[in-house]
């Protein structure tokens, strides 16, 4: 699978830029690669302009855009593709026209009047009113989030009317040709400008750019084109995500009113809690106990982690505070390659209460010099071993 490339570059604009500039950068691109400027390339112009659509429904959302400054493709597609995955996959031609006209001005679409004389392409014949998107939470375990999960959920929402199709009539006998547009979906419209005359399709106020009327309404959806139901959804989530991250489906929120595009679905993740570990990052943290004797002494102790659960062998004279490190038993990232690291954390416990008999030994044991706390140079405090860690 070809590696996508980076939405800024497919512009030609720096990380910095303005909207005003990402804006400008589009519609220079977008004229230089549209397939009716490039008959002898069609299929490669094709792909271009798809891919330059694709990173300006993106950089021009500023929260698409900020997630994916912080976690690149994955966070504006959730590792899914085409059709009904996450968004920026499954964009056809019509749907680019419909999207993203108006950044050219006045409503109509730029290709109509640049390349087919104001006539070629409708508006977008059947459009309707955008459905509005639909929020979920998902809560996922530890091990959920180490190695991605698919997950079905079933979400309530307006779906496309059975009984019309979404038409929204009550049959076929009652849909007739917009009077107004004559049923192209679009009018032109003539206004005065600085440099004269200029004459521009906008979408028919009439049918809303369907080029149809209804004369009498579907019984089931009173005429809007959908109803209440419901739709199990398979989400695939990618391994790394984190706490309050969100990740969108394209088309996969409630559906358009009489034929109109469907919403997204927008999915926030939880974290849940674990019983053993915590999560720091792309690392685990883990709070092992010792008692006095096996922190003098030395043992094998059985820890968890995100795999199962493996042994780790503590040394003689282990102090409270010491960290152990599992290199690669951490998290992924969900932007990045590699793995983060689990943290064992040394805590040598202190009993609460003691019989007589442990009175007696720890009376004895507070005498002998050995047992005196004697902290060298050697011994490095909290800060300085979390330093050394990290370098």
């Amino acid at each position: 699978m070809p590696t996508k490339r980076d939405y800024y570059d497919i512009l030609g604009v720096s990380k910095g830029a303005s909207q005003k500039d990402i804006k400008s950068a589009y519609r220079k691109k977008a004229l230089q690669w549209h397939p009716d400027k490039n008959p002898d390339n069609k299929e490669e112009a094709e792909e271009k302009f798809k891919e330059i659509n694709e990173a300006y429904e993106v950089l021009s959302d500023e929260d698409k855009r900020a997630r994916y400054d912080r976690f690149g493709h994955a966070g504006v597609s959730g590792g899914a593709g085409g059709g009904g995955g996450f968004s920026g996959g499954g964009m056809t031609m019509e749907d680019i026209f419909q999207q993203f006209g108006d950044i050219f001005g006045d409503g109509g679409s730029p290709f109509e009047s640049f390349f087919t004389g104001g006539g070629g392409r409708g508006r977008g014949r059947g459009t309707g009113q955008r459905g509005s998107n639909l929020r979920i939470k998902v809560a996922l375990s530890l091990e959920e989030i180490a190695n991605g999960v698919t997950k079905k959920i079933k979400v309530r929402k307006q779906t496309t009317c059975g009984t019309c199709n979404g038409s929204g009539a009550k049959d076929s006998d009652s849909v007739k040709t917009c009077g107004t547009c004559r049923g192209a979906g679009y009018v032109r419209q003539v206004k005065n400008t600085f440099l004269g005359q200029m004459q521009t399709t906008v979408t028919c106020p009439t049918c809303n750019g369907s080029g149809q009327q209804v004369t009498a309404n579907c019984p089931a959806c009173k005429g809007d084109g959908r109803v209440q139901g419901e739709e199990t959804i398979e989400i695939e989530i990618p391994a790394g995500v984190e706490e309050g991250m969100q990740l969108s489906m394209r088309g996969k929120g409630n559906a358009g009113a009489k034929g109109g595009a469907a919403g997204d679905l927008l999915i926030n993740i939880e974290e849940k809690p674990h019983d053993h570990l915590q999560r720091d990052g792309m690392n685990l943290v883990y709070e092992l106990y010792l008692n006095f004797a096996d922190a003098a002494l030395g043992t094998s102790v059985e820890v968890p982690t995100i795999d199962g659960r493996v042994k780790i062998k503590v040394p003689a004279g282990t102090q409270s505070g010491k960290i152990f490190r599992l290199k690669g038993k951490g998290l992924p990232s969900v932007q990045a390659y590699g793995r983060g690291d689990q943290l064992i954390h040394v805590n040598v416990w202190t009993p609460k209460k003691v019989n007589d008999e442990e009175r007696e030994l720890l009376e004895r044991l507070r005498e002998m010099p050995n047992f005196s706390p004697q902290p060298g140079k050697s011994e490095k405090g909290f800060f300085e071993k979390m330093k050394d860690y990290f370098k």
